[in-house]
C-alpha cells in the first residue's frame, strides 16, 4: 500500500481535505505492518490514526477502549460514513445474545472492518476462541495509559491485554494515548510487548486553552454560577472527584435556571446516554460530572471545562482540560485549589499498597506544585509530559496574564544545586529542603547527611524560598525528578555547568491560596438594615394589619421587616427566603410589600444582593416531614413527639418553627383532648390584644394562671389560623 493516495481516501471516507500534524506518517507506518505508539493530544485526531487504516486493510481491527460510551460513539461515527451499517461492531457486557450473534456473523462474513472491546470482553474464553477464527488487520489499544500504574487511570486488566494478544494471534499493535510522561509511555511499550515501536509524539502545547487556579472558598458554588452565567448558552463540562458532589451541584445549578445534568458511573446506563446525547445535542449546557464522563466525547465546541476540586495527577488534569476548545476555539480551563483536597486525597491512600502509596503521594506532589507555582502554566504542564516551552509568556494562563514581580535567587540556586550533590542525587525535594535549612531529622542523621559541609547553607532564608527555586531549576533544566524513583532530583549537565561558572538567576514566589470565605459581590446598600425602608414597611404592615383585623406581628414579625431591608425582595418567590415567610404568608399579605420595595430600589436605584445571590438547593426536613403528615393524621403530639424520641418542649419547638415560617397546622384535635376550652380561648384573646407574640412576654402577663406547654400551644394555634 506504499503509493496509495491516503488524502484522496481521506477526503472520499471521511471528507477531511487534508491530515492534521503526523496523522499520514502514523498510518503510513501501521498500513506497513509495524507496531506504532502514538502520544497525540485530545483534540489531536487519534481515532482516525486507526479508523481510515482499518478500512483499507484486509481483515478486522480489533480496538480495545476502556469505555462502553466510547465505543458507541466511534461505532455510529464509522456506520455513518459507510453505505451500509455492520462496517463498525462493538462487543460488550450490555449486549444480549442476539445482538452478539449479528455481530459475530458480520465479523466472520468479513463485512465488518472495525470491532470495538472493553478488556474485560477480550480476555473471556468464549471471545478469545471467536477471534482465534478471524483474520486480524493489527490490534489498536485506546486510552493505552490504563496500562500503566503510574498512569492517571490505571487498569489492572489493561495488563493482560499482550498475552491475549499471543494467544489469538498475532499482528501489529497501535497503543494511543492523549497523556503520557516518559515513564508511562515506556510502561506502556514494555506491557504491549511493543519495546521497538516506532513513536510518534505530537506537541502538548494546546495555545486556544486559557488555564487558571484559584482558591476553593465556600463562596465556590457561587463563583461557578457567576462564570457560567457570565458565558450564556456555552457548553462546558465542571468536574468534581465524588458522585455525591455531582448531584448536589447539578442541582444547585438548576435552581438558579442553568440548564444542566448530573453524570457518573453510579447513575443507570440509560440515564447517562440520555444526558450525554442531550451534552451533544445541546439540549443541555453543562455536564457535572466524575471522571467517568468525557473519554471519547467528541464535543468539538465545549468552552469551559472547570475542576470543582483539583485532580489526582497532572495527567488527569491535562487530560479532562483537554475536552475543551477542541475545535480551535476559546477554552477555559478553571481548578479550584485547597491544600486540604490534597491531604483529604492522602488520607484514601492509607489502605494501599505501599508502592502505590508512593506512585500517588509523588504525583499528588506534582499536581500541588502546578497549583501553587507562580510560573507559566503552559510551561509547567509541558514540562511535566518532556516537553520544552521556550515562551517567557504564554499571555494565556493567570500566571502570564498577572506576573508576580521576580527576584535573584542565585545564591538559593547554588545552595540547592551544590546540596543535589552532596547528598548523590539521591532524595526527594522535601529531603533536600531540610537539608539546606539544616533540619536534623530523623531521616538526615541516620544518613550522617547533617555532618556534610552544605548542610544547613540555607539558613536564615525563608521556608516558602525553595519550592519556586527547585521547580524553577527543574524548569530551567538544571535538575530533573527521576519519576521512576518517585521523584528523586539529579543534576543535569546543564546543572553542572551552571554551578562552574553562575549566572543570574530570577524567580517568583509561589502563589498563596487563601481558604477563608470570600465574596467578590457588590454590597447591597449598606449591607445593614435599610432605615428608611424599615420605616415605610412598619407603616404598611400596620395598614395591613387593621385591614386583616389582627395585630401587626401576625402580618410579619420586626425580623422579617428587618432582613426585607437589606435583601430587598421583589416577588413572592424571593419573599419566601424571608425569615418567619412561608408560601400561606406570603400569598395572604406578601404582594404589597414586594410592590413597594420593588419601586423604592427603582427610586433609590439599589442593587439588590437578590440579583447576584445563588439560589441554594434545600435540604429537605425528614424531621419536618414527619411531624406534618403525623398532624395531619391527627396523631396526639406527645405520641408524635414520643415516636421521634424528642422531649415534648422540644417537639413544640420544632413544631413552632414549621409554623413561624409560615406553613398552616391543625391541632385542634389536640387541645380539645387536653385543654379547657376555655383555658384555650383566654390565651388565644391575649394573643389577639398583644402587641407582641413573645412566649417570655405572655409568660409574664399569663404565666400564674397557665402553663408554658399551654401557652405555646395556644400560640401554634393562633399564627396558623390568623398569621398563615
Amino acid at each position: 500500500m506504499e503509493n496509495l493516495n491516503l488524502t484522496e481516501k481521506l477526503k472520499q471516507l471521511f471528507g477531511f481535505d487534508k491530515f492534521k500534524g503526523d496523522q499520514e506518517k502514523i498510518i503510513r507506518n501501521l498500513l506497513a505492518g509495524n507496531d506504532t505508539f502514538v502520544l497525540m493530544p485530545t483534540g489531536g485526531g487519534k481515532s482516525l490514526c486507526y479508523q481510515l487504516p482499518s478500512l483499507l486493510m484486509e481483515g478486522t481491527a480489533i480496538v480495545i477502549s476502556p469505555l462502553i460510551a466510547l465505543m458507541k460513539n466511534q461505532v455510529d461515527v464509522i456506520n455513518g460514513i459507510s453505505e451500509s451499517d455492520g462496517v463498525a461492531h462493538c462487543l460488550n457486557s450490555s449486549m444480549n445474545k442476539s445482538a452478539i450473534d449479528k455481530v459475530k456473523n458480520d465479523v466472520l462474513s468479513g463485512k465488518t472492518k472495525l470491532l470495538y472491546m472493553a478488556p474485560e470482553s477480550l480476555t473471556k474464553d468464549e471471545y478469545v476462541a471467536f477471534l482465534r477464527q478471524v483474520k486480524i488487520s493489527f490490534y489498536a489499544i485506546d486510552e493505552a495509559h490504563c496500562i500503566s500504574e503510574w498512569g492517571h487511570d490505571f487498569r489492572p486488566e489493561y495488563r493482560r491485554i499482550r498475552p491475549i494478544i499471543n494467544e489469538i494471534g498475532k499482528s501489529p499493535v497501535i497503543a494511543l494515548t492523549a497523556t503520557a510522561t516518559d515513564k508511562v509511555r515506556m510502561d506502556i511499550k514494555k506491557n504491549l510487548g511493543i519495546p521497538d515501536a516506532t513513536e510518534f509524539r505530537s506537541s502538548f502545547n494546546r495555545p486556544n486553552l486559557y488555564y487558571e487556579v484559584r482558591p476553593k472558598t465556600n463562596q465556590i458554588d457561587k463563583q461557578i454560577i457567576r462564570f457560567i452565567k457570565q458565558n450564556p448558552g456555552k457548553s462546558g463540562i465542571v468536574y468534581c472527584l465524588s458522585r455525591k458532589k455531582v448531584e448536589e451541584l447539578a442541582a444547585v445549578l438548576c435552581a438558579n435556571d442553568i440548564k444542566a445534568r448530573p453524570y457518573h458511573a453510579g447513575l443507570d446506563t440509560p440515564v447517562r446516554n440520555q444526558t450525554q446525547d442531550e451534552f451533544l445535542m445541546e439540549d443541555i449546557d453543562v455536564i457535572v460530572a466524575t471522571i467517568a464522563f468525557g473519554m471519547g466525547i467528541d464535543k468539538p465546541d465545549v468552552r469551559f471545562v472547570i475542576h470543582y476540586d483539583i485532580p489526582k495527577s497532572l495527567e488527569g488534569y491535562y487530560q479532562e482540560t483537554g475536552r475543551a476548545g477542541r475545535d480551535g476555539g476559546e477554552g477555559k480551563c478553571i481548578a479550584f485549589y485547597s491544600h486540604k483536597d490534597l491531604q483529604k486525597l492522602e488520607k484514601f491512600m492509607a489502605d494501599k499498597q505501599v508502592a502505590e502509596q508512593d506512585i500517588g503521594r509523588h504525583l499528588l506532589q506534582e499536581t500541588e506544585a502546578y497549583a501553587e507555582s507562580s510560573l507559566c502554566r503552559r510551561k509547567l504542564l509541558l514540562n511535566y509530559f518532556g516537553e520544552t516551552y521556550t515562551e517567557e509568556n504564554c499571555h494565556n494562563c493567570d500566571n502570564c496574564l498577572h506576573p508576580k514581580e521576580k527576584f535573584e535567587a542565585t545564591e538559593e540556586l547554588k545552595c540547592i544545586l551544590e546540596s543535589v550533590v552532596a547528598i548523590k542525587e539521591n532524595f526527594r525535594t522535601q529531603y533536600l529542603i531540610d537539608f539546606v535549612k539544616g533540619r536534623a531529622t530523623d531521616d538526615i542523621t541516620s544518613h550522617k547527611h547533617h555532618l556534610l559541609e552544605a548542610f544547613g547553607c540555607g539558613e536564615g532564608k525563608r521556608d516558602k524560598l525553595w519550592n519556586p527555586v527547585i521547580r524553577y531549576a527543574i524548569v530551567e533544566g538544571f535538575l530533573r525528578k527521576e519519576v521512576e524513583d518517585y521523584g528523586t532530583l539529579k543534576i543535569t549537565s546543564a546543572g553542572k555547568k551552571w554551578l562552574k561558572n553562575p549566572q543570574p538567576f530570577f524567580i517568583t514566589e509561589d502563589n498563596v491560596f487563601s481558604e477563608e470565605e470570600e465574596d467578590d459581590a457588590p454590597a447591597a446598600r449598606g449591607g445593614a438594615l435599610d432605615s428608611e425602608l424599615f420605616a415605610v414597611l412598619k407603616s404598611l404592615r400596620k395598614d395591613v394589619a387593621k385591614k386583616h383585623n389582627v395585630p401587626p406581628y401576625v402580618v410579619f414579625q420586626d425580623i422579617s421587616l428587618e432582613q426585607m431591608t437589606t435583601m430587598y425582595p421583589i416577588n413572592l418567590t424571593e419573599l419566601q427566603n424571608i425569615q418567619g415567610v412561608g408560601q400561606g404568608k406570603a400569598k395572604r399579605y406578601g404582594q404589597e410589600f414586594c410592590d413597594v420595595i420593588k419601586k423604592y430600589c427603582e427610586e433609590n436605584e439599589i442593587v439588590r444582593p437578590e440579583d447576584l445571590r445563588v439560589k441554594t438547593v434545600a435540604k429537605n426536613s425528614l424531621k419536618k416531614v414527619k411531624i406534618i403528615q403525623s398532624i395531619d393524621k391527627g396523631m396526639p403530639l406527645d405520641d408524635i413527639a414520643a415516636s421521634m424520641n424528642m422531649d415534648f418542649g422540644d417537639f413544640l419547638t420544632e413544631v413552632e418553627r414549621i409554623v413561624d415560617s409560615g406553613t398552616k397546622l391543625n391541632i385542634n384535635y389536640f387541645l380539645e383532648e387536653v385543654m379547657d376550652e376555655d383555658v384555650v380561648e383566654d390565651i388565644y384573646e391575649y394573643f389577639r390584644e398583644s402587641e407582641t407574640d413573645k412566649i417570655s412576654v405572655a409568660l409574664e402577663e399569663l404565666g400564674d394562671d397557665y402553663e408554658e406547654d399551654e401557652i405555646r400551644l395556644v400560640r401554634i394555634k393562633f399564627l396558623s389560623e390568623l398569621a398563615n
